[in-house]
């Protein structure tokens, strides 16, 4: 091997002394192994060699005991007592030399264990040191423990974040849930059609509903009455709450919830004798309230240089009216 070894004195002096170190190791452990197989031959030998005697000295005590004139009878029974002692021996020296066989045997694995692990750690530095350097990888950030006295709160933490976005999402799903519950519920809500002169009415539709679809319900209770909106569809009908034009789009929601405002008090607070910036209930429209007009479109086109239909504007929700002025 380092004959054909090609680097420098160092290397080739450290690769021969690694081959030195291999081979005593190599003698060593045969030595052992033939020490350990020497130790259980002998061993054997001695424990047999112990029971041979004894064995002997049983058979003696037998022949001993049977000189002289002695009946048949008690010579059958020395002689049956002197086999079952040999048979008992016999079987306590096999139960013996079992158990230090396995002693013996548990031994030799661990020794030839430990010589073998020695022997594989040795090649595996061979190994090693032969091998072409590889670029190291960037290490592991090892997480760093908080000290359980100080307040962390305020540093990132992606399980209370994770918490956080949960319980926001679930918050968000349950004001969605009592939203639309909302919506359901019912409301009445009294209307005047106006054509120079008004036709009260009063009807049911839930918080829900959107203007465009209030004013289809409407046209059709109508049509029965006022013959001239049956050929008119609910996108030529306008809605006229507090002098302002209310939107197609909103809904009856919308306005309670935003506590919605006209020119002439809120859209939907029902007392007028009240101050009218008050909150009041607005599940309920009530008669003494201003009555929301339906007019068509027509209509609005023909009169919108005349009084009351020149001061009627489109809602703006960002728009405050400071003075209330009804007449």
């Amino acid at each position: 091997m380092c004959a054909h070894y090609k680097g420098t004195n160092a290397d080739g002096n450290r690769a021969a002394k690694l081959a030195r170190e291999r081979e005593a190791q190599k003698k060593e452990f045969d030595r052992l192994k033939k020490s350990i197989e020497d130790e259980n031959k002998g061993g054997l030998k001695a424990m047999d060699k112990s029971f041979t005697t004894h064995s002997t000295a049983v058979e003696d005590r037998f022949k001993a005991s049977t000189v002289g004139l002695v009946t048949a009878e008690d010579f059958k029974k020395k002689r049956r007592l002197a086999e079952m002692a040999i048979a008992n021996e016999k079987r306590i020296r096999e139960r013996a030399m079992a158990k230090i066989r396995k002693k013996r045997k548990k031994e030799r694995k661990r020794a030839l264990s430990s010589l073998s692990f020695a022997t594989e750690g040795e090649e595996g530095e061979d190994e090693e040191e032969e091998a072409p350097v590889r670029p190291v990888g960037p290490k592991k950030k090892k997480k760093t423990k908080k000290c359980p006295f100080v307040d962390t709160s305020f540093l990132p933490d992606k399980d209370r974040e994770d918490e956080e976005i949960r319980l926001r999402e679930e918050l968000k799903r349950e004001w969605k849930t009592n939203q639309e519950r909302m919506k359901k519920d019912k409301i009445e809500v009294t209307y005047s059609y106006w054509d120079g002169s008004g036709h009260r009415r009063v009807i049911t539709v839930p918080k829900g509903l959107t203007i465009l679809k209030f004013l289809e319900r409407c046209r059709r209770e109508l049509t029965d009455e006022f013959h001239e909106l049956r050929g008119v569809s609910s996108e030529n009908l306008m809605y006229i709450k507090e002098d302002v034009i209310i939107p197609h789009t909103y809904t009856f929601y919308d306005l309670i919830v935003s506590k919605a405002r006209g020119k002439s008090g809120p859209l939907f607070h029902f007392d007028v004798h009240d101050d009218v910036r008050l909150v009041q209930d607005t599940r309920v429209e009530k008669d003494e309230s201003h009555a929301g007009k339906i007019i068509t479109r027509a209509y609005y086109e023909r009169n919108k240089h005349i009084f009351p239909v020149n001061r009627w504007e489109p809602y703006d929700p960002n728009k405050k009216y400071e003075k209330y002025t009804i007449r």
